[in-house]
């Protein structure tokens, strides 16, 4: 049976259609159906898969052969987080809001967890949970931070002994009027800046945040690739708006 076109439908390039579902901020459901895409496409590519297959004198399953190319892809996909910069639409207004909830929305249930299925999409999730994870992130990083200083009590020191020797300048600089000697407090801050280096590397105070920055850095790559995204505010607004003009 043959239907007819209807004079009245719209078609939409899918291309035009996903533009139109990232500028109103649907992005959770452009990471749906690219999911949706690549497994559809995987299911197709297997089934029109001959039995089998000689390259050479050597034959080769399509079992094996389906292997190597979704090993290599996913291999490609991870290598190419490490490539991407997770902070180029960070502003400083994604710190300045309420930090979501820890286990309801940073960590959430199993299912909430995939493997990015192209280089795109990895980059699509890493962007947005970055924007919408930052003070979480951040909160990891001093979390990762005071860990490090614990396991090196000498670091610690130096870094307690800089704030105390900062904390000492500016009360001596309160009490002597270096505001009105401004030669004076030019050459006290550069001698407080000299000690401070020494002190930092003497407590080797850079290898503790080397390694808080290493952790931290790795965890929001992992993180932030393989969550899936979540509606956003913006995408819940406009969907309750459309039911509300749906029921009118």
């Amino acid at each position: 049976m043959v239907f007819s076109a209807n004079p009245l439908s719209l078609s939409v390039p899918e291309s035009e259609f996903e533009n139109w579902l990232r500028d109103s901020g649907f992005l959770e459901v452009v990471d749906q159906r690219t999911s949706d895409l690549h497994r559809l496409s995987s299911s197709t590519t297997a089934t029109t898969l001959p039995p089998s297959y000689a390259v050479s004198t050597t034959t080769i399953s399509p079992i094996s052969s389906g292997f190597f190319l979704s090993f290599f892809s996913y291999l490609g996909t991870l290598l190419s987080l490490f490539t991407l910069n997770p902070f180029s639409k960070l502003t400083s207004n994604d710190f300045s809001g309420e930090t979501p909830s820890w286990t309801l929305y940073l960590i959430g249930s199993s299912d909430s967890y995939s493997f990015p299925s192209s280089p795109a999409q990895a980059r699509l999730r890493v962007h947005e949970n970055v924007k919408r994870y930052a003070r979480n992130y951040a909160s990891l990083f001093i979390i990762f931070f005071a860990c490090s200083l614990y396991q090196m009590p000498l670091a610690l020191v130096g870094l307690l002994s800089c704030i105390a020797l900062w904390d000492f300048f500016m009360f001596f600089g309160d009490r002597c009027g270096l505001e009105q000697r401004p030669v004076m407090k030019q050459i006290l801050i550069g001698i407080a800046q000299c000690a401070t280096v020494v002190i930092l590397l003497f407590a080797n105070v850079q290898m503790a945040l080397l390694c808080a920055v290493g952790v931290s850095y790795a965890v929001l790559i992992l993180h932030a690739s393989f969550r899936k995204l979540t509606p956003s505010k913006q995408s819940s607004i406009q969907r309750n708006g459309n039911q509300r003009i749906i029921i009118k």
